[in-house]
């Protein structure tokens, strides 16, 4: 029994051939090509290269198909990412007037608040106090004399006194009692508010004052 030559045992599908074929396959390009591609393995190399053309070719179609779909989502995304910056920024912007908001209702804000109202109240009431008796310095002097006694009719010098001038009777004092009784009731009010937030700021100070959180 003859051992086989390394080209058949290599190629064990040549082993039909005769010698003067295989010496064909050398010198004739188209022999060589028709026996070529009759050998099994290249019959499955092609048909494996033909599969993956067309996979290859399906992945492609499937890509062009999806491709509308991604430029969209790139977009959606884009859009999405810059509302996201613009949200960023708006939320510092929202942050900044919360923390300002919050500040108005502070404990110590507040406290701070009650104490300069009590001292503008205070101001306010003294003012008052002092534009009054401005008006009652200011207040024009009226002398009573006999003649004008005697030429009126009314036996009450003051009585005749406010005949002529117009005037309430007495040294320095307003025109009519409606302005004191105006005067009284508006320091009256000014101070009774005044003592309220006094006695606020003094409960405050003693820790009498609770907060809730919510």
């Amino acid at each position: 029994m003859s051992t086989p030559s390394p080209l058949l045992r290599d190629f064990p599908e040549l082993s039909h051939l005769s010698r003067e074929d295989l010496e064909d396959l050398l010198t004739d390009p188209v022999y060589f090509q028709a026996v070529f591609h009759s050998l099994s393995f290249v019959k499955e190399l092609y048909n494996s290269q033909a599969e993956l053309g067309s996979a290859n070719e399906a992945i492609a179609r499937n890509n062009l198909a999806l491709q509308q779909r991604l430029y969209d989502l790139r977009t959606e995304t884009k859009d999405a990412f810059d509302d996201a910056k613009a949200l960023e920024v708006r939320w510092k912007e929202v942050e900044k007037e919360q923390k300002e908001v919050y500040q108005r209702f502070d404990q110590n804000f507040l406290l701070l608040r009650l104490r300069h109202s009590i001292t503008a109240q205070d101001d306010a009431s003294e003012a008052l106090a002092s534009s009054f008796v401005q008006q009652v310095s200011d207040a024009p002097y009226t002398s009573y004399t006999s003649s004008s006694y005697a030429s009126s009719s009314t036996p009450n010098p003051t009585a005749a006194l406010r005949e002529e001038s117009g005037t309430p009777s007495g040294t320095g004092t307003p025109r009519t009692g409606r302005d004191v009784d105006e005067f009284i009731r508006n320091f009256r009010e000014l101070r009774k508010v005044y003592h309220k937030r006094a006695l606020w700021a003094e409960k405050w100070g003693r820790g009498e004052v609770l907060w809730r959180d919510d």
